[in-house]
């Protein structure tokens, strides 16, 4: 296991969007739904790799890109973890088993998961915030199902409340049944029944003081992600260390339409996936 087999999509056109059928619909948070998608013939659309992302499309009504945050080592399916924030969202929370949609890709780039001296090899602290568990879970899923692969394990996932936590069931069944994974959760606020950490995430990453001997994988609103890279920086850590994603900013995700253009760089051909490093060398409007 391990080797990329995303190659064999490239002889494919990308632009033409496959017909996808839900199988399964998954209420995670009051305005999160993960949904499984196959094709007509009940197989996987296509291959990808952890932190690619795939355009999903309602003809008629619209077409976004979405991180797939189902493992690429599940070979039955793929899985998308959607907030409800706009017409097409919404109109994709609406739908049922059953019904179809249509998807192309994968597009942009992955974690370095096979990387030795990247990823590979290495202790790994994944940090999210809210629906930025979504793009994280397919890399973590990963790294779990060749677990030889890489050292310790540890995820630091925070949300507003417990309501809001994606994939908690996942979380407390499995990574937290996993040998060799730690995971800590937070909440921002006090609430009734939840007797877990309440404080922010950047806030508990340095009342937990992870050592500095491991990769840091960061997804999250973008407040956060400020907070949390300085904390890190404070806690001895350097930016070559941290990746993260900016998927947030693809679009058309072939690099035709420009709109994911920063400096030199277009997020769909270039990342999404980006080190902090490289990012320093980008325009601050990123």
């Amino acid at each position: 296991m391990g080797e990329c087999t995303c190659g064999g999509n490239h002889g494919r056109e990308m632009l033409i969007p496959m017909i996808g059928v839900i199988t399964d619909i998954r209420t995670e948070t009051p305005d999160v739904k993960t949904f499984r998608v196959v094709g007509r013939d009940g197989k996987k659309l296509f291959e990808h790799m952890p932190g690619q992302c795939a355009m999903v499309s309602v003809p008629g009504v619209g077409e976004a890109m979405f991180s797939i945050t189902s493992s690429p080592t599940n070979k039955e399916f793929q899985e998308f973890s959607i907030k409800r924030c706009g017409t097409l969202t919404d109109c994709l929370h609406g739908m049922s088993v059953g019904d179809e949609l249509t998807v192309r890709g994968p597009y942009g780039n992955a974690f370095p998961v096979e990387q030795e001296g990247a990823l590979k090899g290495e202790n790994l602290l994944f940090i999210a915030g809210g629906i930025g568990l979504a793009p994280l879970r397919s890399v973590i899923n990963y790294v779990l199902d060749n677990r030889d692969n890489y050292g310790t394990v540890e995820i630091l996932y925070g949300s507003r409340s417990a309501d809001d936590l994606v994939q908690l069931k996942e979380i407390q069944e499995v990574w937290c049944k996993t040998e060799g994974v730690d995971v800590y959760l937070t909440i921002d606020r006090e609430q009734e029944g939840w007797d877990g950490h309440v404080g922010f995430v950047p806030s508990y990453l340095k009342e937990i003081g992870f050592q500095t001997n491991k990769k840091v994988l960061i997804c999250g609103p973008p407040i956060m992600i400020k907070f949390v890279l300085a904390g890190l920086l404070e806690m001895g850590f350097s930016k070559e260390q941290v990746y993260t994603t900016l998927e947030l900013k693809m679009k058309c995700g072939i690099g035709k339409c420009g709109r994911c253009n920063i400096g030199s760089k277009y997020v769909c051909k270039d990342g999404p996936v980006f080190r902090f490093d490289e990012i320093d060398e980008l325009p601050p409007e990123y």
